[in-house]
């Protein structure tokens, strides 16, 4: 199991929201295929066929987890990652 794919199976598990490294979901979502821009602390993700924008900001080292928690819905929702 990779990196990402145990990243993945972290943040869908619900239990580690707090735990989850910025730069480690910042590659996660980019492996997924999204585009990102960054316009000030905010690292903003779109990708087709979601309508949902992905807004990420630091806290520290870690991802705010309320955005863990987005991010989460957004995969479920588009069942990302399979």
């Amino acid at each position: 199991m990779s990196k990402a794919e145990k990243l993945l199976a972290q943040i869908l598990s619900g239990r580690a929201d707090a735990n989850i490294g910025f730069e480690d979901l910042v590659h996660l979502l980019r492996r997924m295929g999204f585009e990102m821009r960054v316009s000030g602390s905010h690292h903003l993700f779109r990708l087709a066929g979601v309508e949902e924008k992905i807004n990420l900001q630091r806290d520290g080292s870690k991802a705010k987890p309320y955005q863990v928690k987005q991010v989460r819905n957004v995969v479920l929702k588009y069942r990302l990652g399979d």
